[in-house]
């Protein structure tokens, strides 16, 4: 979820967006429809309140400790294959953004279970990229 902030005719509106990860095991809810409000005039700019944070999805039994990506890039390429023991800070993957090579380490020991992402898959900041299990 990202929090953004848009400005529509003049009027501003703090809104959560829902943004959606690649082929990932980790099954995520359909958000339910939302409700289609009638147009408004509003005189006075409108404050609005900071909506409440909301947990991450939980990730699907089994699955495992996601890996996440800590920004928006490329997948250049995937540095061990499913099944392999990893320690703490290994490399797992490596993403490039700006014409910059950023390398993904291990959160935690365990096997990698699986891969989220292929090499040349565009991700998103937060996105899940692999697991361990």
């Amino acid at each position: 979820m990202k929090q953004l902030r848009i400005t529509v005719a003049g009027q501003t509106f703090d809104v959560t967006v829902e943004t959606l990860g690649g082929n990932c095991a980790a099954p995520v809810a359909a958000p339910a429809p939302a409700p289609v409000a009638a147009p408004v005039t509003v005189a006075a700019p409108v404050t609005m309140a900071a909506p409440a944070p909301t947990a991450a999805p939980a990730p699907a039994a089994g699955a495992g400790t996601p890996i996440q990506s800590p920004l928006a890039g490329k997948v250049v390429s995937l540095d061990v294959k499913p099944g392999t023991a990893v320690k703490e800070g290994d490399q797992v993957l490596t993403l490039e953004a700006m014409k910059m090579n950023t390398v993904i380490y291990a959160p935690a020991a365990g096997t990698v279970t699986s891969f989220c992402v292929a090499p040349g898959d565009t991700v998103a900041e937060n996105q899940p990229l692999a697991y361990l299990g």
